[in-house]
């Protein structure tokens, strides 16, 4: 199929300071596998390519109050990690979107997420619908956490999904490469940057096929 830039959405998952940058909280913790794959320059060379071939880019931050309250009281799991650490808080560097993505006029940013869905606590599946975006490029972190769980959803909603192989980063190359490939092939097409570059510049053809039951 060909791919219509005007309906499709690159789908920007927590580009912010404390994932992306030094200093940031959880900096640290991705940082192997950011540099593993060139991840943060891969992002944005798709995203120059993207606008310039007219592709809706959206961002997806995450925040929280001081306090955390807008949350469960009692956290646990990946949760629990977030306020222990005292990540992605309002008014802080920590959640800007780092200096290199910075967000231009037309762009999309959506507010409210809270936790690790895109779509859970947004308004992301009505901006898109309503945008009349058909097909969804997910990058960002973590892979297999708010990359994955965005997928999984956009995937239940219909949308055609694609990951970007190499835009994604999680907390160790096992559990990135885990992910890609067990997982992100049932709900989308993952593919490299540069096999989405060349299918915006028409120098191939989109194939959804993923990976059924086997």
């Amino acid at each position: 199929m060909e791919l219509n830039p005007k309906e499709t959405a690159l789908v920007l998952i927590e580009f912010q300071n404390d994932f992306t940058s030094e200093g940031g909280i959880f900096y640290g913790a991705v940082k192997g596998v950011m540099d593993n794959n060139n991840m943060l320059q891969n992002t944005v060379d798709t995203v120059k390519a993207a606008r310039e071939a007219g592709v809706n880019v959206v961002y997806v931050p995450i925040s929280f109050t001081e306090d955390y309250h807008e949350i469960t009281t009692k956290p646990y799991g990946i949760m629990k990690g977030v306020i222990d650490n005292g990540a992605f808080k309002k008014n802080t560097w920590g959640i800007e979107i780092v200096d290199v993505l910075t967000p231009e006029k037309g762009d999309v940013i959506i507010e409210g997420k809270r936790s690790f869905c895109g779509f859970a606590s947004t308004n992301l599946d009505y901006i898109l619908r309503s945008t009349g975006v058909k097909n969804v490029v997910l990058a960002g972190y973590l892979t297999n956490c708010c990359v994955e769980s965005t997928m999984r959803t956009a995937y239940d909603k219909g949308y055609n999904v694609i990951t970007l192989t190499d835009c994604c980063a999680t907390l160790s190359q096992a559990e990135h490469d885990n992910a890609l490939k067990s997982d992100f092939p049932m709900f989308s097409q993952p593919m490299a940057h540069t096999e989405f570059i060349a299918v915006l510049e028409n120098e191939k053809e989109l194939e959804l096929k993923g990976k059924g039951y086997e």
